[in-house]
């Protein structure tokens, strides 16, 4: 029985599935057809591996070039060499071709460290190759510093050779933008100077979050495998809690499917087991919501997240560089060109993270003297305590806390 995915890419055979391309096919395609690099982003778990598949399965089905998606995140940690960073990216990239049994048609595998770049391996694929050769090479912003630069530099300096000695097109995928790749490479010492790969990028692309209609459609599936309806009602509460972000949406549909109603099909789903669904995923913090949450600790997260907690939503801005970053990692969204948290989940999710240690070491009696017998909230008590609290500790408790508010 297929089910709602919240690990891994999907495989039509074993999950509901929105269409993996959503609409970006013909422009990837105007771009290899004219043997460009390009830059596809979206923040973690939005689809993009799963895209990547399906577009270079169709790609090799249609029978113009050979085509193969592939990670780079072996070599994405900081005390990595260049020699052991060249060798995963060839290893990775010939893995790939043995899962789907064409490994006769890649070059062998270097026999020692050292012996190869990745450029120069990408160069013997390509003059050997029948066919003109489409990467798209995943998690390319899981590399460090001088790695990264190196990888960079590689393919940029392959350029001039495509599309014969070169692969025709590539792909660059991950997390952010190509501006914040520039970022990455500017630090002090760092610059790419003139060998810059970004002189030859065509065109970046945002996956954007699956849209009402997709949301219905994969509830749907749910629905003609097992017939338990989503009403309309339901799908427009589950559309508003997570504005259609991937993992968010089959995370709480798997959560409402399988856990509060215990995949039993015969009952009607209700908007207070959505209600239900959406509370555990936002006390248990998954590892999505985790990983979003680890965010807010970089400054550059921190000042835009500081601003819209204040209710001083920054302006949009294109040329602001930390928000358009946080914009690309899907934190925050750009609406009406004001800036607020992408969905009601995380609008939810971050404030508890970030008083959750506060929150640890409150008891139950501590609770007490503010609440009137009916359990609302006594405004008069809390007002007079805080007065008294902000005057005993307002200069240590201001330099204390990174999120004043």
């Amino acid at each position: 029985m297929r089910n709602f995915n919240t690990t891994g890419y999907c495989k039509p055979e074993r999950h509901y599935i929105v269409d993996p391309i959503r609409g970006l096919e013909s422009e990837i395609m105007d771009r290899i057809e004219l043997n460009q690099y390009f830059v596809l982003h979206a923040p973690r778990q939005s689809g993009k591996t799963t895209l990547l598949h399906a577009l270079a399965k169709k790609i090799n089905e249609q029978g113009d070039y050979l085509a193969f998606a592939f990670s780079v995140e072996t070599a994405g940690y900081q005390s990595i060499t260049e020699d052991l960073a060249n060798y995963r990216f060839i290893n990775s990239l010939y893995s790939r071709a043995e899962m789907l049994n064409l490994q006769h048609l890649l070059p062998p595998l270097p026999t020692a460290l050292g012996l190869m770049s990745f450029k120069d391996y990408l160069k013997n694929f390509a003059l050997s190759s029948p066919k003109p050769i489409v990467l798209f090479i995943d998690e390319v912003d899981s590399l460090f510093d001088d790695i990264f630069i190196s990888f960079l530099r590689q393919l940029r300096d392959g350029f001039q050779d495509i599309p014969t000695g070169f692969p025709a097109s590539i792909g660059l995928v991950g997390l952010r933008d190509v501006r914040d790749y520039k970022m990455k490479v500017r630090p002090e010492i760092h610059s790419m100077g003139s060998g810059s790969p970004f002189n030859v990028k065509a065109e970046s692309y945002r996956l954007d979050n699956f849209s009402f209609a997709q949301v219905r459609d994969l509830l749907k599936q749910h629905t003609d495998d097992t017939g338990q309806v989503f009403s309309d009602e339901v799908c427009a509460q589950i559309y508003d809690y997570t504005n259609g972000q991937p993992w968010l949406v089959n995370a709480l549909a798997y959560e409402l499917v399988n856990k509060v109603l215990q995949k039993d099909y015969s009952k009607t789903i209700a908007l207070e087991h959505v209600e239900q669904a959406k509370d555990n995923l936002i006390k248990r913090r998954d590892t999505h919501l985790d990983s979003m949450a680890d965010k807010l600790k970089e400054d550059r997260v921190k000042r835009i997240i500081e601003a819209i907690i204040n209710g001083e939503s920054p302006v949009y801005n294109t040329f602001d560089d930390d928000l358009q970053y946080v914009i690309d990692l899907g934190i925050v969204k750009n609406k009406g060109n004001k800036i607020e948290f992408a969905n009601r989940i995380y609008k939810e999710v971050i404030p508890r993270v970030l008083s959750f240690p506060l929150q640890s070491i409150i008891s139950e009696q501590e609770l007490a003297w503010y609440l009137n017998p009916n359990n609302t909230l006594n405004i008069e008590a809390l007002l007079k305590e805080f007065q008294q609290f902000y005057r005993e500790n307002a200069e240590s408790w201001i330099d204390r806390f990174s999120y004043k508010e």
